[in-house]
C-alpha cells in the first residue's frame, strides 16, 4: 500500500512540474508590446499616428486624376531601392507600386533598406513620367541595357513626395545623418 501511494505521489509531482514548465515557456505579451518598433528617422519629424496602410492608399488612387494631390501619412514596405544613392523607393500600393521621392532632395534612404518597413508623411498623387525619367530609373534600379531600352513610352504613375520617412530599425543602414529613435 505505501508503494502504490509513493508511485501516486510521484506521478502527480512528475506531472505537476510538467504542467509548470508549459507556463513558465508563454511570456505575458499585450497588444501594445507587439506593436512597438524601433525607427530611424529621416526628413521632417512627424507622428507615426492617423497612418493609412499601403492598401488604402492603393483605394484612394484609383479615384485619383492625373494631377490630383492629398496629404498623407502611409505605412507600407520597401519593394526597391535606388542603388546609387537612396533617393528613391518602390512601395506597393494594391495591385500597383508608387514611386516615392524625397522633398527637395533634402533626404535619402538606406540603400539596403529592400523589404523593410517604412511610414512616410508626404503627398501623394497621380503624375506622367517621361521616357527619359523611366530609363534614368530603371539605370538607378541596376536593370540591363536592353531593359532600359525597352522603355519607349512614358506612364501615368503613381507618385508620392515625402517630407519624412520612418524606416524600421536594422543594422547597418549604408546612408549618413539618420538618428535613431523609439516609437
Amino acid at each position: 500500500m505505501k508503494q502504490f501511494i509513493s508511485g501516486i505521489f510521484a506521478l502527480l509531482v512528475v506531472i505537476g512540474c510538467k504542467e509548470q514548465k508549459q507556463e513558465e515557456e508563454m511570456p505575458a505579451v499585450n497588444d501594445e508590446q507587439v506593436q512597438e518598433m524601433a525607427y530611424m528617422d529621416y526628413g521632417a519629424k512627424f507622428s507615426n499616428s492617423d497612418v493609412l496602410d499601403a492598401m488604402e492608399l492603393g483605394t484612394m488612387y484609383s479615384t485619383m486624376k492625373v494631377g490630383d494631390t492629398t496629404s498623407v501619412k502611409v505605412k507600407g514596405t520597401i519593394a526597391d531601392v535606388c542603388v546609387k544613392k537612396g533617393c528613391w523607393i518602390k512601395m506597393p500600393v494594391g495591385a500597383a507600386s508608387a514611386t516615392v521621392k524625397f522633398k527637395d532632395y533634402g533626404f535619402f534612404l538606406p540603400k539596403n533598406g529592400k523589404g523593410k518597413e517604412v511610414i512616410l508623411s508626404g503627398k501623394a498623387f497621380k503624375d506622367i513620367t517621361p521616357v527619359d525619367e523611366l530609363r534614368h530609373y530603371a539605370e538607378d534600379a541596376g536593370k540591363s541595357k536592353e531593359e532600359i531600352e525597352a522603355i519607349t513610352e512614358e506612364e501615368v504613375t503613381l507618385s508620392f513626395i515625402a517630407d519624412g520617412a520612418l524606416v524600421e530599425k536594422f543594422d547597418n543602414p549604408d546612408v549618413e545623418g539618420a538618428s535613431k529613435t523609439e516609437e
